[in-house]
C-alpha cells in the first residue's frame, strides 16, 4: 500500500492540512463532508495513488487542522469553490480529478457548474445535483422530513450545544447510528470525529456551511443550468437515511456523460462503509475513461 503523508499547504489565502499519497501532477482531490475530515478518505488515497494519481484529501476550511475563518459568510459556496481552485493550483495540477462526498460533493457540483478550472473527471458520492435536490425537495414531503437537520442548523448556538454535549457524543452517533455495517466505525474512528468536532470553534465552522448556504443552491434552475461536460460517476449507498434514492434520477440534460452505481445495503457513509466496492468501481470507471492504466 502507498503511504499517506500529512502536510500543510497555502491556498486561497488559507492554510489547509492535507493527507497525500502518490506523486506527480495528476491530482485527485478528495473533498469530505459533514461531520467528517480528511481521514474519511483513508481507504481511497493509496488506491488512487496506485492508479497513477497524486491523491490529496484536505480538511476543508473550518474543519480539523485547517484554518477556521471566523464569520458565517466565510463559508458561502463561492468561497468553498475558490478553495478547490486554489488547492488545485497550489498542488500544481496538470490533470484534475475531483472526488467528493456529502458537503464536499455539493462543492464539487458547484465547481463543475461554475468551471473556475477544467476537470478531467468528477466522482460524486451520496449528494445529488443541486437542481435535482431542489426539484425533489419541492415535491417530496419524505425528503423534507429527512432534511430536518438543515433547518435545525439555522438556529444560533443550540446546534453547537447539543452536538458538543457529552464529549460530542452526537457526532459519533451520526456515523454509528446511520451505518448499516457498524463494524466499519469502531471506537477509534468515532473518537477521531468526536475530537475533531471538539476543537475550538470547529462546530460553529462546520454548521456555518448550512447557515451560510440556505438559499445558495437555488441559483441553478433546470431551464438555464449549464450542462456539466466532464465525465461524471455517481456512487450512492442506497440505505441513506438523509437523502432518498429518488435523488439519483433526473440527470438528463444536466450531465452529459453520467454513470450511476448504487450500493445496496450501504449507508450515506459509502466510501467508509464499503471501501473495497467503492474503490473497485472507481478504478473500473477511471479505466473506461482513460483516466487510469
Amino acid at each position: 500500500m502507498t503511504a499517506i503523508h500529512t502536510r500543510q499547504i497555502q491556498a486561497n489565502g488559507l492554510t489547509f492540512t492535507l493527507d497525500e499519497a502518490g506523486i506527480g501532477d495528476d491530482v485527485a482531490l478528495c473533498l469530505h463532508g459533514f461531520p467528517e475530515s480528511r481521514f474519511s478518505w483513508r481507504a481511497q488515497l493509496p488506491h488512487l495513488a496506485e492508479l497513477g494519481w497524486r491523491a490529496v484529501a484536505p480538511d476543508l476550511r473550518g474543519y480539523g487542522d485547517s484554518d477556521r475563518p471566523p464569520h458565517k459568510a466565510d463559508y458561502r459556496l463561492p468561497h468553498l469553490v475558490a478553495d478547490v481552485a486554489g488547492l488545485f493550483d497550489a498542488l500544481g495540477a496538470r490533470r484534475r480529478l475531483l472526488i467528493a462526498h456529502d458537503w464536499g460533493a455539493l462543492i464539487a457540483w458547484a465547481f463543475a457548474l461554475d468551471r473556475p478550472l477544467p476537470l478531467d473527471g468528477l466522482i460524486i458520492m451520496n449528494v445529488p445535483h443541486p437542481v435535482v435536490f431542489q426539484e425533489v425537495l419541492k415535491t417530496s414531503a419524505a425528503q423534507r422530513r429527512r432534511s430536518w437537520y438543515a433547518a435545525f442548523f439555522q438556529l444560533p448556538w443550540l446546534p453547537e450545544l447539543m452536538l458538543k454535549a457529552d464529549g460530542a457524543r452526537a457526532i459519533g452517533q451520526a456515523f454509528s447510528g446511520m451505518a448499516v455495517d457498524k463494524s466499519r466505525f469502531p471506537e477509534p474512528v468515532l473518537d477521531h470525529y468526536r475530537q475533531n468536532a471538539l476543537k475550538p470553534g470547529a462546530l460553529t465552522a462546520m454548521i456555518n456551511y448550512y447557515r451560510a448556504n440556505l438559499t445558495e443552491l437555488n441559483r441553478w434552475k433546470r431551464e438555464d443550468c449549464p450542462t456539466i461536460e466532464v465525465p461524471t460517476l455517481m456512487l450512492w449507498g442506497e440505505e441513506d437515511a438523509a437523502l432518498g434514492i429518488e435523488l439519483t434520477e433526473g440527470y438528463e440534460g444536466l450531465v452529459k456523460d453520467f454513470t450511476l452505481t448504487r450500493f445496496p445495503g450501504v449507508s450515506h457513509w459509502v466510501q467508509q462503509e464499503a471501501p473495497e466496492a467503492v474503490n473497485d468501481r472507481m478504478a473500473a470507471w477511471l479505466r473506461s475513461h482513460n483516466l487510469a492504466p
